[in-house]
């Protein structure tokens, strides 16, 4: 195994390792079946597509692995980043004081649902990883990178943020909370700015995009925006 697949299996492990601490500190008990159930879909999700990027497009996950803040170029975007950061801590750290504190009852078969949705957002970004290789973590133009304008991307212009909708959606309701919904909020405003952004940088830099704009009309959510 080479140093990159390393890489990329340390950064899971990593992720891993916040997830539980995000979820179990704040509910201060082990006994809670909604979030382990949670992280056995989102870190068996997260697995699966990091072994086939792994083992199909060393490339694409090299780009993936350049992320956070500091893999940033704008100054404007590693703001943006942080906020995102912040607020998908928050994602987790509601539901679980929620769980601990009892703010809300979400039925189990409603938590389930939530499950599902997480596991239908990662299905949505493994078909764009599959779709398209210059899927980057970061808002940047490769200098081969060309226009994606099949699977997915036929229908949005920007799939992988709509499969990041569905995921942050399903999480709070996966964790048993209402009140975590409310974090969706600026969940939803960073990834607007963000996806405005880039699209911004995409008509600058890269050929054919204004074309495939007028080709496919919708941003995020198909005859909605």
């Amino acid at each position: 195994m080479n140093q990159l697949n390393w890489r990329a299996l340390g950064g899971l492990l990593r992720l891993l390792i916040v997830l539980i601490v995000l979820l179990f500190l704040p509910a201060w008990t082990l006994d809670y079946w909604q979030a382990w159930v949670f992280l056995a879909v989102f870190f068996g999700s997260s697995l699966a597509i990091t072994l086939y990027v792994m083992k199909n497009d060393p490339k694409l996950l090299e780009r993936r692995l350049r992320v956070g803040p500091r893999a940033e170029k704008e100054r404007s975007q590693k703001i943006n980043q942080t906020v995102a950061a912040i607020a998908f801590a928050l994602s987790l750290g509601v539901p679980a004081l929620d769980h601990r504190f009892a703010w809300s009852v979400v039925p189990s078969s409603v938590a389930v649902t939530g499950d599902f949705l997480v596991a239908i957002g990662f299905l949505v970004v493994f078909l764009v990883f599959k779709e398209n290789s210059f899927a980057s973590a970061t808002i940047e133009i490769a200098a081969e990178q060309k226009v994606v304008s099949t699977g997915p991307y036929s229908l949005v212009r920007h799939p992988m943020y709509l499969g990041s909708v569905i995921l942050f959606l399903g999480m709070p309701v996966a964790l048993g909370s209402w009140w975590g919904l409310f974090v969706l909020i600026p969940l939803t405003l960073q990834l607007m700015r963000r996806l405005r952004d880039e699209e911004a940088l995409l008509v600058r830099s890269l050929p054919g995009y204004a074309e495939y704009q007028m080709k496919v009309k919708y941003r995020l959510v198909p005859m909605i925006w």
